[in-house]
């Protein structure tokens, strides 16, 4: 079933909130564990980011396609038209950043000459042959794209928190499991 014109499905908040939770400890593990010697503490801790990482690929072409089959809500009225726009095209920056993100891990371990399990279960194909110059490309690529979706997903929740409490719009609560559920 759609959307609601004020609701979100079950589905897109539980896709929404368990990316959320899974991209916010990829993102710390992986400022953890770029400054950790080599060892099995590195590798234990890596093969989490990895399996948060490759989880985020997986579940963002389930929510992609969930999103197409379902749009979203509308916004609500009084939004002005530019901030419209602004919302949509940083939902689909977002988008791109959760597949370019992981897309560019797998590349550095790939690079790097390290297996890519997806969920920590099935062994991925290497992107690209082991080189090191490449490795250190994708390494700045993959901290860039980091940082980029770190200040993104801020901004994300600063303005929902500002739809929130100045606002009031409904915004937020539109996107929170267990508020007025729209059936799936």
């Amino acid at each position: 079933m759609n959307a609601t014109r004020d609701e979100y499905t079950n589905t897109a908040k539980w896709l929404h909130w368990i990316m959320a939770v899974l991209i916010v400890l990829a993102w710390f593990i992986g400022l953890y564990v770029a400054d950790l010697p080599k060892g099995p503490e590195k590798a234990l801790i890596m093969a989490w980011h990895k399996g948060f990482g490759t989880a985020v690929l997986a579940l963002i072409t389930v929510r992609l396609a969930w999103r197409l089959l379902n749009p979203p809500p509308q916004f609500p009225d009084g939004m002005s038209p530019g901030l419209r726009q602004a919302a949509h095209s940083v939902h689909w920056t977002l988008y791109g950043l959760m597949i370019a993100q992981p897309l560019s891990g797998w590349a550095v371990s790939s690079a790097s000459g390290y297996p890519v399990k997806l969920i920590g279960l099935i062994t991925l194909p290497a992107l690209v042959e082991k080189n090191e110059s490449l490795a250190e490309f994708f390494v700045d690529v993959h901290s860039m794209l980091g940082w980029g979706l770190a200040i993104l997903v801020l901004g994300h929740v600063a303005m929902a928190i500002k739809h929130h409490h100045v606002d009031r719009n409904g915004i937020l609560k539109r996107i929170l499991p267990g508020h007025r559920p729209a059936a799936d």
